[in-house]
């Protein structure tokens, strides 16, 4: 992985809330990030997260637009917690560092990951923010997105509106199905300019959780697959929001609580290097 970051590159994520990195993997990597992703979504066997029962495409009978959603993308969450492989990308130290030095905290842990795959003719993913669905408050939090196959205009590449996060709250609009809606929170971006982020398979993107951002639809007949994961720094504590503990997790924690489980959180770097993977 090219975990080297520069200072421009440290700089325009700062000012924009995303930065991408071309050629994030070689083609080498590119192949087992791919076998690994695709062997551990086999082996859920279409579940979402660890130990549950709900299946993608799922109507849980709660969310009236299910079926609208489930043709947005496939999403499995915390596969490094029931694949090797994806535990040993996952838990890189040096990636740790990497989102470190672009966060600009001590330590990072692991919020989740999750594939997120674009289906042929797949719906596009509304103008959202990451941060306010999550267990913690932090406007450092961020998330790395990598190209598993070329992300393009025409297969649901990412959009930005840069700055956003400089801005934006915890509190959460949802994510609808129509494009504008966030703007009923945000109305001062109505009249933003946004950017779209193509990359190649195997480059990836760094965006901050508070930073408005969607990915169009999928006009092709092909797959667009991403490997994402979502990052939080040591020491941040539990708000009262479930996200996705569990019901057990969650009756054992009070707002304010340390979120410091290793199985749940782990650590995967400190500038103190005594606790590094």
């Amino acid at each position: 992985m090219n975990t080297n970051l520069s200072q421009q590159q440290i700089d325009t994520y700062r000012e924009n809330g995303y930065v991408v990195i071309e050629n994030f993997l070689d083609q080498t990597e590119l192949s087992l990030w791919r076998d690994a992703v695709t062997e551990a979504i086999v082996e859920r066997d279409g579940r979402k997260m660890p130990g549950s029962t709900i299946k993608v495409g799922d109507d849980d009978g709660i969310n009236k637009d299910s079926d609208y959603y489930a043709k947005v993308f496939d999403q499995m969450l915390n596969l490094w917690q029931t694949n090797d492989k994806i535990k040993q990308l996952m838990l890189d130290k040096n990636l740790g560092k990497m989102v470190a030095d672009l966060a600009g905290w001590d330590g990072t842990r692991i919020w989740h990951d999750q594939a997120l795959i674009k289906r042929p003719w797949a719906n596009p993913t509304s103008w959202h923010l990451d941060t306010p669905f999550w267990s913690f408050s932090d406007r450092r939090a961020l998330s790395i997105w990598v190209a598993l196959d070329d992300a393009t205009l025409e297969n649901g590449c990412l959009y930005f509106i840069p700055g956003t996060f400089h801005h934006t709250t915890f509190d959460n609009p949802g994510i609808g199905k129509n494009m504008d809606a966030i703007f009923d929170f945000y109305p001062q971006f109505m009249h933003a300019k946004s950017a779209a982020v193509p990359m190649k398979a195997g480059s990836c993107s760094f965006h901050n959780g508070l930073t408005i951002h969607g990915a169009g639809a999928n006009m092709t007949s092909g797959f667009r697959r991403a490997m994402t994961c979502a990052y939080m720094p040591d020491g941040a504590t539990f708000n009262g929001i479930k996200n996705i503990l569990t019901d057990e997790q969650v009756s054992r924690l009070k707002i304010g609580d340390l979120l410091n489980d290793e199985s749940q959180n782990p650590l995967i770097y400190s500038s103190s290097n005594t606790r590094n993977v």
